[in-house]
C-alpha cells in the first residue's frame, strides 16, 4: 500500500499525520482519504499540492504502488 504523509492543515484535517490507504492510482488512494476523513479533509485537499515519490502531481491517474509516498502539502504563508 502507498503511504500517504499529511502536512500542516492536512494533518489537522486527517488527524494523522502519516497513513497507509490502498489505491493503484494517486486519485484512488486521495478518495479513499476523502471517505476516510470526510468533508473537512476534502476541503483541504482542493488547496493542496501532492508529491508523488517526492515530484509535483497534477493527473490523479498517475500509477502508484506499494511501498511508494504521497505527500499532501497545503499552501504554505511565508517564504
Amino acid at each position: 500500500m502507498p503511504t500517504v504523509r499529511y502536512f500542516a492543515a492536512a494533518a489537522e484535517a486527517a488527524g494523522t499525520d502519516e497513513e497507509q490507504i490502498e489505491g493503484t492510482t494517486v486519485g484512488e488512494v486521495l478518495a479513499a482519504a476523502r471517505r476516510a476523513h470526510g468533508d473537512r479533509l476534502a476541503d483541504v485537499l482542493e488547496r493542496c499540492s501532492v508529491l508523488h515519490a517526492g515530484r509535483y502531481v497534477d493527473e490523479e491517474s498517475t500509477p502508484v504502488a506499494a511501498g511508494d509516498t504521497i505527500d499532501v502539502l497545503p499552501p504554505f504563508a511565508g517564504g
